[in-house]
């Protein structure tokens, strides 16, 4: 991988992945755009593009810890200290045993559930050229974005951060096995069940940037071993440059979609959405493109 490729990359990951437009797709096209690994056999080839994608994916999720770091913090903090007081019998008499920070810690355990089961399951799958079909991609742009003009138009959108509670986690949750399948996006399908859950469009997205924690982390750290064995020696300093420029760009990101939300819905996303899902079945049912790498 060149710097070129490595700042392309980079610059895709942090502006798509917490943008509900999917970033697998838009990292697909950059990865197919300039090249990336070509020359070699077609399934060393998607599987050293999903390492990269993942790697690179790191960065992004430093930027989420950093913007989120209050939050992080507060959230460690009570969910440590009020458990403990609750061991030892400490909890003043009526009282709630948890905070309303430790209960969100726990909303984020229970929402992380089944993407970590599921990731572990369909790793093989997931690494594989099937997650870079343009098909399966191209398709679910259009029925994640078709889902949530939905989640729009019978969505409540009466209740914030103080109000989650298991239902929620559970939704938002499962939801996030969509972005399993490419083309979903994780902060669309995550977004979208906040908003059928009755949340409001920021707390959708705050939530949804809060449970990307773990399922980043663990994505990113379990391809980074996958990454050092597969790619080409000379990559590495190139990785490194497109996980920076992903953060950078994540964070400016995720500050962008905070503050959008609060007074827009996501329509201007889900056209988007479609357009570009419309227009890449049309490419590939004219023959202006293979559907895999």
């Amino acid at each position: 991988m060149t710097i070129l490729q490595a700042i392309l990359l980079g610059l895709v990951q942090g502006l798509t992945e917490f943008i509900p437009v999917s970033s697998t797709a838009h990292l697909v096209f950059a990865a197919r755009l300039v090249n990336l690994y070509g020359g070699v056999d077609k399934t060393l080839q998607a599987e050293q593009t999903t390492a990269t994608i993942a790697v690179i994916q790191l960065g992004t999720l430093l930027a989420v810890l950093i913007y989120f770091a209050r939050d992080i913090v507060n959230i460690l903090r009570a969910f440590i200290s009020d458990h403990l007081a609750w061991l030892r019998g400490r909890n003043e008499p009526g009282r709630p045993k948890l905070s309303s920070d430790a209960w969100l810690g726990w909303l984020v355990i229970i929402g992380s559930l089944p993407v970590g089961t599921l990731g572990l399951l369909l790793k093989k799958q997931i690494e594989g050229p099937f997650t870079k079909n343009l098909w399966i991609i191209a398709t679910m742009m259009i029925v994640v974005g078709l889902l949530m003009t939905i989640a729009e138009l019978v969505g409540k959108r009466d209740h914030g951060m103080t109000q989650l509670r298991v239902g929620d986690a559970l939704a938002v949750g499962s939801a996030q096995v969509l972005a399993l399948i490419p083309g979903s996006s994780r902060s669309g399908s995550t977004i979208m069940a906040g908003l059928f859950a009755g949340q409001t469009r920021e707390t959708a997205a705050r939530f949804s940037f809060l449970l990307s924690i773990p399922a980043i982390a663990a994505s990113g750290l379990l391809e980074l071993k996958e990454a050092v064995e597969k790619l080409p020696a000379g990559s590495y300093g190139s990785l490194a440059v497109a996980t920076v420029i992903s953060g950078v760009v994540g964070y400016a990101s995720i500050w962008f979609l905070l503050r959008y939300l609060r007074t827009h819905s996501t329509g201007v996303f889900i056209v988007y959405r479609v357009i570009v899902g419309g227009l890449i079945l049309a490419a590939l049912a004219f023959g202006y493109m293979s559907a895999s790498i």
